[in-house]
């Protein structure tokens, strides 16, 4: 069948928006929407449902902005975390990726993105702000910077530096265990777990 001769307006209409997922192009999208056609009705309706539940009842975390289906995620509303150990990532995806380590027990801050400027990101389009305000009120007894080793993530790391040096609060990031350029999320478990153990000071990066 040709990609562009479909036989339904209706399995056009569904190949085009699977095909705008990230990394699915219009040969995997059709497979995929032909799938949906022969499943069961009830499973379609139930997949479909769980994405529109999904995108209108979804909450950030008030405190470190993590997804969550309640107003304080439950890392946040766990009383057995280290409360005053704010781990900074620049994404959920990051989040997700130091938990499996399991060797991480402090809290999150999410970014939402790293300072861009080809991109057009700036540090007013990140939740930078309520970081520092957190810091600033006494919240936190170690800052953990733990962006990905591209240059915008070095460059997000020494801009956090200079605005939260002066809380002299101790500001570690994780040991390049992680090679230079790689995203944190394609970090496996083990060396992602290492680097978040063996921390170090930020200045002495500066050195």
């Amino acid at each position: 069948m040709s990609y562009t001769n479909f036989p339904s307006k209706l399995l056009e209409n569904a190949v085009s928006e699977f095909s705008k997922l990230p990394g699915i192009g219009r040969k995997t999208a059709l497979r995929l929407v032909l799938h949906l056609l022969n499943q069961p009705k009830e499973d379609v309706n139930l997949f479909g449902s769980s994405i529109i539940q999904l995108r209108n009842e979804i909450k950030h975390c008030n405190s470190c902005f993590n997804i969550s289906d309640t107003s304080l995620c439950d890392i946040c509303a766990n009383p057995k975390r280290d409360h005053e150990t704010i781990c900074v990532v620049e994404s959920i995806r990051d989040v997700m990726s130091i938990e499996r380590t399991q060797q991480f027990n402090g809290i999150y801050h999410v970014l939402g993105g790293i300072i861009s400027p080809m991109d057009g990101i700036g540090p007013s389009d990140l939740k930078i702000e309520p970081l520092i305000q957190k810091v600033s009120e006494g919240k936190a007894k170690e800052i953990i910077l733990a962006l990905s080793t591209t240059m915008e993530g070095d460059t997000t790391n020494f801009y956090l530096y200079k605005k939260l040096n002066k809380f002299k609060v101790p500001i570690t990031t994780i040991a390049r265990g992680v090679s230079i350029g790689d995203e944190l999320e394609y970090t496996d478990e083990i060396t992602l777990g290492r680097s978040i153990l063996h921390r170090t000071l930020f200045d002495q990066n500066l050195q």
